[in-house]
């Protein structure tokens, strides 16, 4: 958290979490959309946003200086 916002595979859905059922942990969201989702917060942004829980939809389609992704092994 804090480096810069990581992408996420989840597509922006409004209040996914208020939608959702006390079986479901972690709602994956729409299956389509026109925003993908990134959290973390960034370098360039208020430090309130260097949170995991901090969540915001952005068109996947542009870049920004402070996004980035983070790869792992399966």
């Amino acid at each position: 958290s804090g480096n810069v916002y990581e992408w996420v595979w989840d597509y922006y859905a409004e209040n996914i979490y208020q939608k959702r059922t006390k079986e479901v942990q972690n709602p994956s969201g729409p299956a389509t959309g026109g925003h993908r989702i990134f959290r973390g917060g960034s370098w360039n942004f208020d430090s309130l946003y260097a949170r995991v829980s901090s969540r915001v939809g952005f068109d996947a389609q542009n870049g920004h200086v402070s996004l980035g992704v983070r790869l792992v092994q399966d």
